[in-house]
This record gives C-alpha cells, sequence and structure tokens, in this order.
C-alpha cells in the first residue's frame, strides 16, 4: 500500500530517509523514474541511500505493477522526479493510492522558464498544469521541503499560472 507520495527533483535523499519516513509507516520506498530506472549507477545510488527496500522503475513497469503495490500489506513511498509523471499515474492512469489524498511538493530547482514559489521550489507552466490536474482530481497538493517549513497548497500559487476558480 502507499502511505505517502512525494514529488522531489533529487528522488531520494536524507530528507526522504530521515524525516519523512519518521512521519508515515515507510517499509520502502518506489521511485517512478525512466532516466534513473535504466541509468546503473544512478540506480544503485538511490538503493545504497537506505537501508529500506528501494525500487526504481520506469513508468511502464509501475504501470504494469501499481495493483499490486496498491494491495500489498507492506507499506511504500510513492515518489516522482516531477509532477508531470505524478500526473501521469494519479490522473491519466486513475490509480487511487489507497487513502492517500496528499501529495507533498519537495525540492524543485530553479531552471530557466519556472516560477519561482518559495526556497528551492520553483515550477514551469507545463508542471504547474500536471498540479491542476491531480489537485482538480480532489488531492491536496502541499509544498513543503519538510512539513513544519511548508509555504502552502496549491491554492495559493495557481493564480500565478492563469488559473481561476
Amino acid at each position: 500500500m502507499i502511505t505517502f507520495m512525494r514529488v522531489d527533483d533529487r528522488i531520494i535523499h536524507g530528507q526522504i530517509i530521515t524525516r519523512w519516513s519518521k512521519e508515515y509507516p515507510c517499509d520502502g520506498i518506489i521511485a517512478v523514474n525512466d532516466k534513473a530506472a535504466t541509468t546503473p549507477v544512478l540506480k544503485q545510488s538511490f538503493v545504497a541511500s537506505t537501508e529500506k527496500k528501494v525500487f526504481i522503475w520506469t513508468m511502464e513497469h509501475f504501470l504494469e505493477n501499481a495493483k499490486k503495490v496498491f494491495e500489498s500489506p507492506k507499506h511504500y513511498f510513492l515518489i516522482t522526479k516531477n509532477p508531470l509523471d505524478m500526473a501521469t499515474i494519479l490522473v491519466d492512469n486513475g490509480f487511487v493510492p489507497n487513502n492517500v489524498k496528499e501529495l507533498i511538493i519537495g525540492p524543485c530547482n530553479d531552471r530557466p522558464g519556472t516560477v519561482k514559489l518559495g526556497n528551492n521550489q520553483s515550477i514551469t507552466q507545463e508542471e504547474a498544469e500536471a498540479l491542476e490536474k491531480i489537485w482538480k482530481k480532489g488531492y491536496t497538493v502541499t509544498f513543503a521541503l519538510v512539513r513544519e517549513t511548508a509555504i502552502g497548497e496549491w491554492p495559493k500559487f495557481r493564480g500565478q499560472f492563469g488559473f481561476k476558480d
């Protein structure tokens, strides 16, 4: 079962292991990213970053195995590198990860064409469109590197990308 969902451009790192896994049940981490899953050195670095069970899957592999993950008695974190991949899972494919209705947006580095929302949290228009789809599907979208430094939920920022009620 999925107990926590996050978008994080670093995929797996210390905040996931030392902070979020203490707030939510976590037997393992499933990271969905085609590049990381098909680049052996990247894949190995994520697996070596924790003693928890780590799976680095392509989107195709995740979509083929999502039902098994959701039905598992084990508690998994679901992480994607970007909002587009999370929207593919939650909206385009209609997967509903157990009773998890919040998506945490972690680090999203400044890049050309992004709008800076907070410290280390910048998104593109295309990423905003993905978050809008996720939000309209009924998920709470919270921008938080860690819980106590959350900068707000999606409705606070959506106007900056041209979305109106």
